[in-house]
């Protein structure tokens, strides 16, 4: 076999190659940026697993019917038993690794997050993504010095290379020289959420464009869920993005509140959700905000209230944040409630996968937060860093187990000379004016005049002048999004419909966006059947 492709060296792409790796199996890992400048560095509080050191009698069936429950039952069940079932050895393999998880008496501590009823929650103080991402680079090593993990850092991934239906390699530009490469083999996707699309308006990084996915629909691949768009309720902003408000500062006790008329605050979430409270699923606390903040007997800004915490949660729990609200706000959290707004955070759908991250694109693989997976609706907190760790092992396993075989492939890049018309990119006017029309369709609360409104402005836009291949990959994308949010006539999870706000069952399927002949079209896919081993294993 061929060198595998990893376009994307965070978490979903470190673990895909030590995968690989370990099995003997040489990778290629190209990145914008190198690893230590991902998006999941700024992971803070913690990643998921039913280990059930305090005492609670946590199991993972437990965790998998809260992520279930928590992406409204619209993820496929068999993947999420493989990824809940998963869990505790994903923990154990960073613990091995050296990551220094919070502990007592030699066991690890685990925090609620929201949507969980036990504590499952591993972290490391509050800067969890950039010490795991340490321990995880520091592992990927090894094998670079073997030569089994071929480091591209700089280099950015232009389109795929497909011959007869199947993917066969990629094209690669390298950002310092300009030169463009074509490598073969089959290629796993871990390139990230969506952030780029929305500039200035998301806690991620926009080093993750959203081109990869773009281009990929444009080739040919499907796109699951586009609609899921999440918003993390407590956000800050600050220059150029928001900044995440960790939901540990909920788990360890921080509590939400609103101004009444009345000159008396109002911890709404305690009132209306009595048993979950601050921690109910994302999705639900975000548009709760959204709600409360215009009702006639509440005035100004929602806050969170972190000055009941004690000492010890500060200074062995929180203190990163506690750091990052004095210089950004100029608040100390410890004293003073911080006001918080909602934030786009993390993208649910992306480019469609099954369980064993095959696209429909054969020798195309997607794992991490670039894929439509594991979270259905609305993703759990402390379940992105597992879904892009498990994830990328799960695609890795799927290529070692002989799923796609490449022979007489050129095992190094072919440079070429020739025009790429993928290489030009978009113009950062253009970005900002689709990111405005997909918030005026794409918001907390939805309805069909408002995304009728963005589609006609996006058709209004598309004709103002010509454009470049990049740029109209990103029309294709808008109009995946604000279609399949559309069509989606229901409330469910992070997708509410202020003209549909109930459930309807007739939905609980996946949004397919396919391009046909230049036009994007959307579909629903029943969900799987949950199998009868899995039942019996969980």
């Amino acid at each position: 076999m061929s060198r595998i492709n990893i376009i994307g060296a965070g978490l979903a792409g470190l673990s895909a190659a030590i995968t690989l790796a370990e099995s003997g199996t040489e990778c290629n890992l190209f990145s914008l940026q190198p690893s230590e400048r991902a998006q999941s560095v700024l992971a803070e509080g913690g990643i998921n697993g039913a280990l059930n050191t305090m005492g609670e009698d946590d199991t993972v069936a437990e965790h998998y019917n809260d992520t279930l429950r928590g992406g409204v039952f619209m993820a496929d069940p068999n993947a999420v038993h493989n990824l809940t079932s998963g869990a505790p050895g994903i923990i154990r393999w960073l613990e091995g690794l050296g990551v220094p998880f919070n502990m007592s008496g030699g066991e690890l501590i685990l925090r609620n997050f929201g949507g969980q009823k036990k504590k499952r929650t591993a972290y490391a103080r509050s800067s969890t993504g950039k010490i795991i991402m340490s321990a995880v680079i520091d592992e990927a090593r090894k094998y670079e010095v073997s030569g089994l993990i071929r480091r591209y850092p700089h280099h950015e991934f232009l389109r795929l290379i497909i011959k007869d239906g199947e993917c066969v390699g990629v094209r690669i530009r390298d950002c310092y020289n300009g030169r463009i490469a074509d490598f073969s083999g089959p290629v796993i996707l871990c390139s990230g959420g969506m952030n780029g699309v929305f500039p200035g308006k998301t806690t991620g990084t926009t080093q993750n464009s959203g081109d990869v996915t773009a281009t990929v629909f444009a080739q040919g691949s499907l796109l699951g869920n586009p609609e899921m768009v999440q918003y993390h309720p407590t956000t800050i902003g600050i220059s150029g993005k928001r900044c995440l408000v960790t939901e540990a500062a909920r788990g360890e006790g921080g509590r939400l509140w609103i101004m009444r008329k009345s000159d008396e605050p109002w911890y709404f979430m305690e009132e209306k959700y009595p048993e979950l409270k601050n921690l109910m699923p994302r999705d639900v606390v975000a548009r709760e905000m959204f709600f409360v903040r215009r009702q006639e007997d509440c005035v100004g800004e929602v806050y969170l209230d972190m000055t009941e915490l004690p000492e010890d949660t500060w200074k062995n729990k929180l203190s990163d944040l506690r750091e990052e609200l004095i210089k950004y706000l100029d608040i100390d959290p410890k004293y003073a409630p911080v006001p918080v707004h909602e934030g786009i955070h993390y993208f649910m759908g992306g480019i469609d996968t099954d369980e064993l991250h095959r696209t429909n694109i054969r020798g195309l693989y997607a794992a991490g937060e670039c894929t439509c997976q594991y979270h259905g609706a609305n993703r759990l907190g402390g379940n992105s860093m597992l879904g892009a760790l498990f994830g990328g092992k799960k695609a890795a396993h799927t290529i070692l187990s002989g799923d796609y075989e490449t022979i007489g492939c050129d095992d190094e890049p072919r440079y070429i000379d020739e025009y790429e018309p993928f290489a030009q990119e978009a113009s950062p006017e253009l970005v900002e004016r689709i990111s405005n029309i997909l918030l005026s369709g794409l918001g907390i609360v939805r309805s069909e005049e408002m995304l009728t409104k963005a589609l006609s402005k996006l058709s209004a836009l598309e004709k103002e002048r010509e454009y470049n291949q990049r740029e109209l990959n990103r029309f294709r994308l808008a109009q995946a999004m604000l279609r399949g949010a559309l069509e989606r006539r229901e409330s469910r999870g992070a997708h509410y419909r202020e003209d549909y706000p109930e459930r309807d069952e007739r939905f609980r399927r996946a949004t397919v966006a396919q391009l046909k002949g230049g036009e994007v079209c959307i579909s629903f896919r029943e969900l799987p059947e949950r199998r009868a081993e899995n039942e019996d294993n969980t």
